[in-house]
């Protein structure tokens, strides 16, 4: 690992900047905890606000993790897509599919293990995806600058035991 590469690791609730692997040792690409820190450190990069992370693998069997962000308009959003895009790509994560692309105020990005989902203000209240997934364990990402965050879960502190 060199300090150049980061990711994102949770802390005192919010995510901090971490070492990342260089590349995928194994030959296999990043799945679970590992996708979702380079999803959040892509969405980072590009202001995303307000970005949840929730872990849905005792809700259901469809993926592991929803991340959800919100973008201040729609030109944003398309940029919080290519940007978590060429970021998982660039890892050898082929993403399943987009929805939404072109000027919708909700764009989802699949990457089995992980669905992001990228969305204006408006659109995130009136879906509420928060409630809908109430009871799973949730965690807001933030570097104190543009987002909200909110008390750690001990989900991610044992995860950032597990990376020390």
């Amino acid at each position: 690992m060199t300090n150049n590469d980061v990711s994102k690791v949770k802390r005192k609730g919010t995510f901090k900047s971490a070492p990342l692997p260089e590349k995928v040792i194994s030959g296999e690409p990043l799945k679970g905890e590992a996708l979702v820190k380079v999803a959040v450190a892509a969405l980072e990069d590009v202001k995303a606000q307000d970005v949840l992370v929730i872990d849905v693998r005792e809700k259901q069997s469809i993926t592991d993790y929803m991340i959800i962000a919100t973008g201040t308009s729609n030109r944003q959003i398309g940029a919080m897509l290519d940007k978590v895009r060429e970021a998982v790509k660039a890892l050898g994560v082929k993403p399943l599919g987009e929805e939404g692309k072109g000027d919708s105020d909700w764009v989802l990005l699949d990457m089995d293990d992980v669905i992001v989902h990228m969305m204006t203000s408006n659109a995130r209240q009136f879906y509420d995806l928060e409630r809908l997934w109430e009871g799973a364990e949730q965690s807001r990402a933030a570097d104190g600058k543009h987002h909200s965050p909110e008390v750690g879960h001990e989900h991610f502190n044992k995860l950032n035991k597990d990376q020390e």
